[in-house]
Order: C-alpha cells, then structure tokens, then sequence
C-alpha cells in the first residue's frame, strides 16, 4: 500500500488540503450542512465529523508507532460509525470549527513525531500492514476526497497534481490486490500506461488521471473514460474501500 516520506514536502500537500476543505466550508451554513453528500445514506454533516472524528484514530496509530504499544484507530466498527454519527447533527459552525482544531491537531501530531517512530509497524482499520507514512497518505487522501464528497463545487480535476498522483497510487494499490478485479490497463489522455490489473488480455480504459481516479473510487461512472470501441462499457469494479 502507499507511503509517503515525512518530509516538509509531504507535510504541507496535508496542510494545503485542509486548508482548500476550509476555504470551502467558508460559507457553509445550518441547512447546508443538512444536505446530502455523494455518499450514500451521509449528509455533508456526516462527512464533516468523519474528518474531525479521524484525527484523534489516526493519532492513535502514531502513539502506536511513537510507543509501540498496540492502540488501534477504533474498538470496532460499530463504535466508529456511532461516533460519526453522534457529531453529524451539530450546527455548521460547531463541525467546521471541529474539522479546523483537529486538523492543525494532526498537523503538528506529525510533524512533532520522532523520527524513529516513523519507521515502526502499525496497523490501520483497513487492516494492512504498515509504517505511520501510510498514515500521510490515508489523511491526504481522506482530505481530498472527501471534500469531493461534500459537492461544494470542488472536483477531481482541482486536486493538485501532487496530490493526485499520490491519491492515484493508493487507489490503484488496493486494486492490484483485492480479489475480483477484472484483467484491464489504464492508459492516461496521452497514451501512457498508468495502471494493470489482471494478467492475460483484457480491454483498455483510457481518460485523464482525474477521470480514472473519480471512476476506481466510486465517484464517477466512469464518463469521460472509454475502452477504446467509442464507447464507456467499462470493467465491472469491486466496490473500493
């Protein structure tokens, strides 16, 4: 699975992410937050204390790695989806605060790690085995998508680069190993090969890196992508994370 280095860089690709979800919450108001998001049976409530409740889980994983002494992100599912529930309901202006005091709280959290710590053997809710630069990536990711998922106006194409490709990388990682992905290659708008599933022939998809990314993460059918006969009869997907 991904991983990043700790590095300045890295670092502010997560600061600069929060900061673009905070420049669109700005004008967020009570009965926005009640609006649904992309994803479904969440309002945009929902996805708000999901970002403000990950903070304090993925912290958990980083005195893992700081102590070595096991702290999984939550006591099981159940408890997680309680949690993100439980916040979903508050007024906008106290879940924008949440999401902004947890951000710079995870902020500082990495970048105050030791570096030792860095290199030490966790493991996230998703299961995979790892070191906390898996963290950067899952909060990378979980900052960009899901500010997608808000429909606030920002989409895949406003991911920086960077950041994309990073995301990208995560995602398609998953693919390569999680069962019943059909054999397929992904080409980007130029040509190029950009991912391969699968072994044996199997039919190319090809489109933007923002277009395949909104399509291998369920947030697209995948418009815009085409398998080379002119038409979209993409490969049927496992459903992502």
């Amino acid at each position: 699975m991904k991983e990043i280095a700790p590095t300045q860089e890295s670092f502010q690709e997560i600061s600069a992410a929060a900061q673009r979800l905070l420049n669109g919450l700005a004008a967020l108001d009570d009965t926005g937050v009640r609006a649904p998001s992309l994803l479904s049976g969440w309002t945009r409530g929902h996805v708000l204390s999901h970002l403000a409740c990950q903070v304090p889980a993925l912290e958990r994983l980083l005195e893992w790695a700081r102590t070595g002494v096991e702290t999984p992100q939550y006591a099981d599912r159940q408890a997680r989806g309680a949690e993100i529930a439980a916040g979903a309901g508050r007024p906008a202006a106290l879940l924008v605060a949440d999401v902004r005091e947890t951000a710079a709280h995870f902020q500082r959290s990495i970048e105050e790690l030791p570096g030792p710590a860095w290199k030490a053997t966790i493991k996230p809710f998703t299961g995979e085995t790892c070191t906390p630069q898996r963290v950067l990536v899952i909060r990378l990711r979980e900052l960009e998508l899901h500010h997608i998922d808000l429909r606030l106006g920002y989409g895949f194409t406003d991911i920086p680069e960077t950041a994309l490709r990073i995301i990208f990388d995560d995602v398609t990682g998953y693919f390569a190993q999680a069962p019943g992905v059909p054999t397929f290659t992904l080409r980007d708008d130029e040509g190029a090969v950009i991912a391969r599933f699968g072994t044996g022939s199997g039919p190319t998809v090809s489109g933007t890196l923002a277009e395949a990314l909104a399509w291998l993460s369920g947030r697209s059918d995948g418009a815009g992508l085409d398998t080379g006969a002119g038409t979209a009869q993409l490969p049927t997907l496992p459903k992502w994370i």
